[in-house]
């Protein structure tokens, strides 16, 4: 019925504006969490509707939750009333796409009881309890959208998403002193996902390395070699590379609502950093967190290199930011849901792995620091200077780890942290988060990630 629907509203639309498209989405989402030996509740919210854009004179949008034709031709004439206002008109239109697609899932959503859930929080809640932990939350998250996507040239797109999302966190008492951890996990799939993490063994090594840190001396200040690990060049490279280079920002358009972008005014290619440094975002990436085919503005997704040989290379665009610049949409148009317009938004942002061994990145360092993890990070809305507080952390001396250093700090910025890596690791690992944007606040999944990295000559406190 809804295909049938999307293709009367684009024939109709089609004839009162140049350019037509609707998009229907349908969102089923389940949350449960449990804190400090507490079931705290379930959440299940689900919601659908259909979101009209038409291009003449301007750009306008349309929304209704109704399935009604006479509710939805309003509002398609709501959207070319307004499109005929002066304005902003230019649109990437692209070539037709026909096609479907769906995220696989062995242990489905739909399959899954409350009951179940509700005993694999208990579990690791209870391996929290007996690892010493005063602060214990858990939350599993599971989504299933179902979208459908048309527009005037011909294109006809069908998915169907699965995604699943674990967080906890986790805070220990320590000789007087408090330490905590925040992780999350995602990935587009079903809840096989959670039997591969090993969840309880990451969580028991965690809290075991919180008491570790609580009791550990801190570095005196000063200029060292470091060792960064994948969850650092994760947030790193979300941060730093992929918030500056979607173009809205860029451009201005976000500027009150998330953020601006160092890069406004700058010569393109812009320098940020090392030869060797390449972070790419890629939807296109199956079980990514953020993994889309096409993204919802119908545009097929691929890899994008947006730092590439240590420059800029390539900004995250949506079809309206697209048309602004004069080239393809590379698949940056993501909505949080049927009512939100697309932003130019990251996906799986990562840098890309090098050639050394991790063994081989402590060779020359006689004096640094080795940065597993971080327990705080901190940006400014340009997305230039940063900071970032380690959580699991190491001295090294003379190329061997030498004991426990308590949360070493990197105070820095984006093109200083870039230009001092002079070696990358072979190895890749992603962390999940949701990323926030847009007024209303739209947030999205995201992978996040990268290697093991050394970085020469860095200020710590």
């Amino acid at each position: 019925m809804q295909g049938d629907l999307i293709n009367r509203i684009v024939d109709y639309a089609s004839k009162k504006s140049r350019y037509a498209e609707a998009r229907f989405m349908e969102s089923t989402v389940n949350s449960l969490s449990y804190r400090n030996g507490e079931f705290q509740g379930l959440n299940f919210a689900t919601e659908s509707g259909y979101a009209i854009r038409v291009v003449n004179n301007s750009i306008s949008i349309a929304y209704s939750d109704s399935k009604n034709w006479d509710d939805l031709k309003k509002a398609i004439d709501c959207a070319v009333e307004k499109s005929n206002f002066k304005g902003k008109n230019a649109i990437y239109e692209g070539d037709p796409v026909r096609d479907s697609w769906k995220v696989e899932a062995r242990k489905k959503i739909e399959d899954m009881s409350v009951e179940e859930k509700t005993a694999i929080l208990r579990a690791n809640d209870s391996v929290m309890e007996k690892a010493g932990a005063s602060v214990r939350i858990n939350a599993i998250t599971d989504k299933r959208v179902n979208q459908i996507y048309a527009n005037s040239t011909g294109s006809e797109i069908r998915g169907d998403i699965s995604r699943i999302y674990y967080f906890y966190m986790v805070g220990v008492v320590e000789s007087g002193e408090f330490e905590q951890s925040v992780e999350q996990y995602g990935a587009s799939s079903g809840y096989e996902y959670l039997d591969e993490l090993s969840l309880e063994e990451r969580i028991e090594h965690d809290i075991n390395d919180l008491h570790q840190s609580a009791a550990a001396p801190r570095v005196n200040p000063g200029k060292f070699d470091i060792i960064v690990g994948p969850e650092i060049s994760g947030i790193v490279a979300h941060e730093s590379c992929g918030h500056p280079t979607e173009y809205d920002r860029i451009i201005g358009r976000e500027g009150a609502q998330a953020g601006e972008s160092f890069l406004t005014g700058k010569k393109h290619p812009y320098r940020i950093g090392a030869d060797i440094v390449n972070v790419i975002d890629d939807p296109s990436m199956e079980k990514s967190f953020g993994h889309y085919r096409y993204d919802d503005e119908g545009v097929k997704s691929r890899k994008r290199y947006l730092y590439r040989n240590g420059k800029t290379n390539e900004f995250i665009l949506n079809r309206e930011s697209a048309a602004i610049l004069g080239v393809e949409s590379n698949g940056g148009g993501r909505s949080a849901s049927w009512d939100l317009e697309p932003l130019a938004r990251m996906s799986t942002t990562y840098i890309e792995p090098g050639d050394y061994k991790f063994d081989d990145l402590f060779e020359g360092i006689r004096r640094g620091v080795y940065i597993k993890s971080f327990t705080e990070w901190n940006i400014d809305d340009i997305r230039f200077n940063e900071k970032y507080v380690g959580k699991e952390a190491y001295l090294i001396t003379d190329g061997d780890i030498s004991g426990r250093v308590r949360r070493p700090t990197i105070e820095t910025n984006t093109v200083s942290f870039y230009s001092a890596i002079d070696a990358i690791g072979r190895d890749l690992e992603f962390n999940a988060g949701m990323c926030g944007k847009g007024d209303p606040m739209q947030g999205v999944d995201v992978w996040m990630g990268g290697p093991h990295m050394r970085l020469r000559d860095v200020y710590l406190k």
